[in-house]
């Protein structure tokens, strides 16, 4: 076998070995103050952690990032649309959304959103200039629940829309060239060209954006929205078993973070199969790009 082509043999050193030993020093450290310290009220994290209303506060959390996610991507997709259109007027109104949604914090947004009625006590719909609609109660109509998913949707929806944005960016230009050398529409080309080739880019930002949304709905406990941090609040509020509760909760988010990874490696790798399986080699850049696109 050629030297070029022998597979590199790494070579463990004494820095390699002495940070195996100080590795497992720590793990024995922080092993040896979990067994010894019973602070950590073990005998209570097992009790509750499975609790129904522990549990109840859980599958509130999973409803809130999942359909965030899905109301945030989906407004994303049509702000980075926007930013990307060719007249100003459309692209100025996301830039602003953008900025303003990216500039204030998510915890002042929740609050604003929940004590809107301050600012709006009623809420018109109709025809403008007209008598023609009805008015809705805005207390009635905005819960602590419903102000925690507007807040959080639109505030994902400015940050999805820039990850968006950037997988619209990686496309190279040639692919746009050879769709409107097909006579593709610009609708056509974001969906047979942009979206498909982007993905790659969008999905581990995106996947990040879900794990992140899911410790970021801890925030709507502030409101009184009955999620994962809320429920073992108002047990430890009770009980006094504040350390117990919250390694209760921080397990479970860990545990859920974990597998929302696996899912999102799958993704991962299936896309960038699908990247590599369309890439096909010719003399003539115009006709991979063709050839391409019509696949």
């Amino acid at each position: 076998m050629d030297s070029a082509t022998k597979p590199r043999v790494h070579q463990r050193g004494a820095y390699e070995y002495t940070m195996w030993v100080l590795c497992l020093l720590l793990v024995a450290g922080i092993v040896h103050t979990l067994i010894t310290n019973p602070r950590f009220e073990f005998d209570v994290i097992f009790k509750y952690f499975t609790a129904a209303t522990v549990l109840r506060g859980l599958f509130l959390t999973l409803w809130l990032t999942v359909l965030v996610m899905l109301l945030g991507t989906l407004l994303g997709i049509v702000l980075a649309v926007m930013r990307s259109s060719k007249v100003m007027p459309i692209r100025l109104l996301a830039m602003a959304y953008i900025t303003v949604f990216r500039g204030t914090p998510v915890l002042v947004q929740l609050i604003l959103w929940f004590n809107i009625a301050a600012l709006f006590p009623v809420i018109r719909i109709g025809i403008p200039f007209t008598d023609i609609g009805t008015t809705l109660d805005t207390n009635a109509l905005i819960s602590a629940t419903t102000a925690a998913i507007i807040g959080l949707s639109l505030n994902q929806a400015a940050y999805m829309s820039e990850i968006v944005r950037g997988g619209f960016n990686s496309v190279p230009r040639g692919q746009l060239e050879a769709g409107d050398s097909l006579g593709m529409t610009e609708g056509q080309k974001l969906m047979k060209i942009i979206l498909p080739q982007s993905m790659p880019t969008i999905i581990p930002a995106t996947g990040n954006q879900l794990i992140g949304m899911l410790k970021e709905t801890s925030l709507v406990s502030v409101l009184g929205v009955a999620d994962l941090l809320q429920s073992v609040q108002v047990i430890y509020a009770r009980t006094y078993e504040t350390i117990p509760m919250l390694l209760v909760a921080c397990a479970w988010y860990l545990i859920v973070s974990v597998l929302l990874s696996y899912p999102q490696s799958k993704i991962e790798a299936y896309y960038a199969r699908s990247t590599s399986a369309h890439r096909v080699v010719k003399k003539d850049p115009l006709v991979t790009q063709v050839v391409e696109v019509q696949k």
